[in-house]
């Protein structure tokens, strides 16, 4: 990942090729202000899945603090068929 440094002014001056370069690249730019760190701006497509990363990230880390903590493992298949079994009792129910 290259890091995208812009001063601040450039997103006044220069919206639309700060806007086409995170659209391109997929990567954030960072806005400078007096020669700091002020602002990170990126396309929201971008943004959408770093949080959806993030949030699978966090679930994954609760089901392996839980797993650790002694909560017995189910298999994907198990869960898979146990689902698949309740749903025909559903809909036996149902018809």
């Amino acid at each position: 990942m290259q890091t995208l440094i812009k001063p601040s002014a450039a997103i006044r001056q220069n919206y639309s090729e700060i806007a086409k370069l995170c659209k391109e690249t997929g990567e954030p730019v960072f806005l400078t202000k007096n020669g700091e760190g002020d602002l990170v701006v990126m396309d929201i497509a971008a943004y959408d899945q770093r949080e959806k990363q993030l949030e699978l990230r966090e679930k994954l880390v609760e089901i392996e603090e839980l797993r650790k903590s002694g909560l017995p493992d189910t298999s994907a298949r198990t869960v898979s068929e146990n689902l698949r079994a309740k749903l025909k009792e559903k809909a036996y129910v149902q018809g």
